[in-house]
């Protein structure tokens, strides 16, 4: 995958250890978010989460990516290729800085994901948020399409999970 083709208007670059500092800033602004889903941030979890896989995934299906306007951090998201299954990518984790939330910026960049993933022969993304959090993604998601598919992982009906058909983006149909 060419992380250049992700955003047209930010720069897409994975993220490592050295960034780590930067991801804290930016997530610990967004105190909201830990409320719904704790624990709080840590530059430990961080760590964490830069490596976490899912069953059946390695690295190399990973991005723990970071979008740049300029040299700032502006979202981090937390993107795993093929998954579920080879015609899905899950997105498990975005947030965007608090200095650019309801600006449209995630959403452009999550509309330039999907973009860029349909181009590349993906049929579906999939989107995990945390029910009852008003900066959640399922608030902005109608605008993409996305569809409740299920409840997260053993059932658990705090955690769900969206889908968007990717099809849309290829007939530059104006979703938002």
């Amino acid at each position: 995958m060419d992380l250049s083709l992700f955003s047209h208007d930010y720069t897409a670059r994975r993220l490592g250890k050295a960034d780590v500092a930067d991801v804290y800033s930016l997530c610990s602004k967004n105190s909201l978010y830990y409320q719904y889903c704790p624990p709080f941030v840590s530059e430990q979890s961080i760590l964490d989460d830069m490596k976490a896989l899912p069953p059946n995934k390695e690295m190399c299906d990973k991005y723990y990516i970071g979008y740049y306007k300029g040299e700032e951090l502006i979202a981090v998201m937390d993107f795993i290729m093929a998954y579920p299954d080879e015609r899905t990518g899950f997105i498990g984790f975005f947030m965007t800085a608090a200095s650019v939330q309801n600006t449209g910026i995630g959403s452009s960049i999550i509309e330039d994901l999907c973009h860029y993933l349909a181009e590349i022969g993906l049929s579906y993304v999939r989107l995990g948020w945390v029910k009852g959090n008003p900066q959640a993604f399922q608030d902005v998601g109608s605008g993409f399409g996305l569809v409740q598919v299920k409840l997260g992982p053993a059932g658990d009906d705090v955690f769900l999970v969206g889908q968007v058909v990717l099809q849309h983006f290829l007939q530059g149909q104006e979703l938002r």
